[in-house]
This record gives C-alpha cells, sequence and structure tokens, in this order.
C-alpha cells in the first residue's frame, strides 16, 4: 500500500513557483528584456534554494511528491530557459537539443516509475492523487552537478548581453563543460538505474 502524505508543503508550493515563474522568463528573454529576466531568474534560483533547505532541516515539510516535483521544476524551468535562449542566439542549438533530450527521457522515467510502483488496481485517480507516495527519488552527485551548471550557464548567458560578453570564449567552454555533465549525468542514471529509486512501503 502507499503512504498517505500531505502533498501542500513549503518546499512544494515552492517547486510549484519556480515552475510558474519559467514562461515568465521565457517570454521576458524571447521579449530581450534581459534586465527584469536577470532578476526573475535570481527569484526563481532563491526559491530552488529555499525549498531545499526547508525539506532538509525540517522533516515535517519533507515529502515523497517533493523528491520528485523539485527536480520537475527543475527540468521545465531549465528546459524552457535553454529554448528561450537559443531563440535568442546565446546558447547554441546542439546544446539545447541534448539538454531537451535528456530531461524529456527522465520525466518519461519519473511517470514510468510512478505506474510501476502504483499498487493493483492501477486507476488514474490513484495515479495522479499527489497524496498517495509509492517512490522516492535520489538524483546521483553527477546530476546533482550537471543541474548546477546548467543553470550556471543560464545565468551567464542572461547576463551577457547585459554586460557585453557573448562572443566571449569562456562563455564557449562553460557550453562544452555543461555538455559533458550533461552526457555524464544521463549515463549515471542508465548506470545505478534502481538505486536512485526508494520504493515506499505502506504503514
Amino acid at each position: 500500500m502507499p503512504q498517505y502524505e500531505n502533498p501542500w508543503t513549503i518546499p512544494n508550493m515552492l517547486s510549484m513557483t519556480r515552475i510558474g515563474l519559467a514562461p515568465v522568463l521565457g517570454y521576458l528573454i524571447i521579449e530581450e528584456d534581459f534586465n527584469i529576466a536577470l532578476g526573475v531568474f535570481a527569484l526563481a534560483g532563491l526559491t530552488d534554494l529555499l525549498d531545499g533547505f526547508i525539506a532538509r532541516n525540517w522533516a515535517s515539510q519533507k515529502s515523497a511528491l517533493g523528491s520528485a516535483l523539485d527536480p520537475l521544476a527543475d527540468k521545465i524551468l531549465i528546459s524552457i530557459l535553454y529554448v528561450s535562449l537559443t531563440c535568442a542566439d546565446l546558447i547554441p542549438v546542439p546544446l539545447t537539443y541534448m539538454i531537451i533530450s535528456r530531461d524529456v527521457m527522465l520525466i518519461a522515467a519519473v511517470f514510468y516509475v510512478r505506474y510501476r510502483t502504483l499498487p493493483t488496481p492501477r486507476t488514474l485517480s490513484k495515479y495522479f492523487n499527489p497524496c498517495y507516495a509509492t517512490a522516492r527519488l535520489k538524483p546521483t552527485f553527477i546530476s546533482k552537478v550537471n543541474t548546477a551548471v546548467q543553470l550556471i550557464l543560464v545565468a551567464a548567458s542572461l547576463a551577457a548581453p547585459v554586460f557585453n560578453y557573448a562572443d566571449s570564449i569562456y562563455l564557449q567552454i562553460l557550453w562544452c563543460f555543461t555538455a559533458f555533465t550533461t552526457a555524464a549525468s544521463a549515463y549515471s542514471y542508465y548506470h545505478y538505474g534502481r538505486k536512485t529509486i526508494q520504493v515506499i512501503k505502506g504503514r
């Protein structure tokens, strides 16, 4: 049986806020309003720091839903940012394609894990009910590094037109490092597989 838990925790609300900020950031970048976009991106980053800090320090605020929602919010935010920055000619198309492809596969894996860990009879109401926790996700170390590197590249790319360094060689080196950590992260999930999933047993 799945474990019943309260999904309305502060970290989960912060993750939802981050998801809501993603299209706003995308619009600002497409409109080339990079100064405001930097401020909104800083706010999104603050929600990411806060939800992790709260979940680690208050047991009542930690949830299985949060273990999936936090990285999902990161992936949605990063995907929209990379597509938008690519449209603004600030990030190369191959790198964005690589990142989006990896994230689509990981999100599909999360939905598959949810289905496989749901007790029978499996129904849509059970599947989409956030109160029923069936598995907790544990990201790999290189995946955490990759997320940090991807966000650093976003911040650097957003600041590039503001501070006039869009053609910097250091930005291009960061593109290469981001590609490397993305590939390494994808391999880590393939290699460790089930070790990144903790099935929750009913009480």
